[in-house]
């Protein structure tokens, strides 16, 4: 298994609250994101310790194939790790935005589109955030209300707790606001559509850029009566929160020792300890010691992975079926 070193990212709307979740040591100011798990060029995660610390996640796949990715994820994806995990924090609003789906993404940028999804690890009172419309509107509509200010009335704002989950497809325009601290798991994709930035100026008095245009042929302006995920917590037991053909993620709040069978999944597994702290160990192998804020990568070869708590943990695992 493999722990990688975060790479942190100073944001405008970034926060102080990274850090100290992931008990780690930095005079890095403003972190509005950690990348834990990164194969996107020019940001690609480097282990942090053992027989293989110093080596970048593209040559970690280079020098194992299918026996870290799985078969058909190697056969699919090559030597690109095919998700990005992060976390957020977001002391403002973040911009409102879309992502382009696979066909749009390869045909403008030869890059895949970013389904992703949210897990809310925390929250500030009043934190929200922003997924779907709220109601119909043309694409001619949706230009207007970027236009005259007016597209946060066209959204959904929820009010969001810990444990909320939110699957955003490519096409579902969204923001995730102030006060927001969350895990996202998406495609390896770094095309973002910025529709809207509440008219922000940076320290030199400049707006960030808008790709209005842009994101009209990629938004889905489909109106569902509700955008979060729903599912219903369970203790000691897997409760799978998304499914879909770029990941599948579950959860895991434990209080007692369990060991996962993988010798039918066909895939890598990340784990992201969201709260608490244990052992995993795979195989019969040596423990290594997580907490809170920890992503740990486990190979497709490995069979079985146990997982110990020490008291409590909540984990996220993430694969691709």
């Amino acid at each position: 298994m493999y722990k990688f070193k975060p790479i942190l990212k100073s944001m405008l709307w970034g926060g102080e609250k990274i850090i100290p979740y992931k008990r780690i040591v930095s005079d890095q100011k403003q972190v509005g994101e950690s990348w834990e798990l990164s194969g996107v060029k020019g940001n690609e995660s480097v282990v942090a310790e053992g027989p293989e610390a110093g080596t970048t996640l593209p040559e970690l796949i280079a020098r194992h194939g299918a026996a870290l990715l799985g078969k058909a994820n190697f056969e699919r994806f090559g030597e690109e790790f095919p998700l990005l995990i992060k976390f957020i924090d977001a002391r403002q609003d973040l911009s409102i935005q879309v992502h382009p789906n696979d066909e749009l993404a390869w045909k403008r940028h030869q890059s895949k589109g970013k389904t992703e999804m949210w897990y809310v690890v925390a929250t500030d009172e009043g934190a929200h955030l922003r997924s779907g419309f709220a109601k119909q509107v043309t694409p001619a509509e949706y230009a207007a209300s970027v236009e005259n200010n007016t597209i946060t009335d066209l959204l959904t704002d929820y009010a969001i707790h810990p444990g909320d989950v939110f699957f955003l497809p490519a096409g579902r325009v969204h923001s995730i606001g102030a006060g927001a601290f969350i895990a996202e798991i998406q495609q390896t994709s770094n095309i973002t559509y910025r529709i809207y930035d509440f008219n922000r100026r940076d320290a030199n008095g400049n707006t960030r850029e808008l790709h209005t245009e842009l994101a009209k042929e990629a938004i889905d302006y489909t109106v569902l009566p509700d955008y979060r995920t729903h599912y219903t917590p369970a203790r000691d037991s897997e409760v799978e929160l998304v499914s879909c053909p770029y990941f599948t993620t579950s959860l895991l709040d434990l209080d007692e020792e369990r060991t996962i069978d993988l010798t039918t999944l066909d895939s890598f597994l990340v784990v992201i300890c969201i709260e608490g702290a244990g052992t995993l160990r795979e195989d019969n192998g040596t423990p290594v010691a997580v907490h809170q804020g920890e992503t740990v990568l486990i190979p497709a070869s490995t069979k079985s992975l146990h997982i110990a708590p020490d008291g409590a943990m909540k984990i996220l695992t993430s694969c691709i079926r």
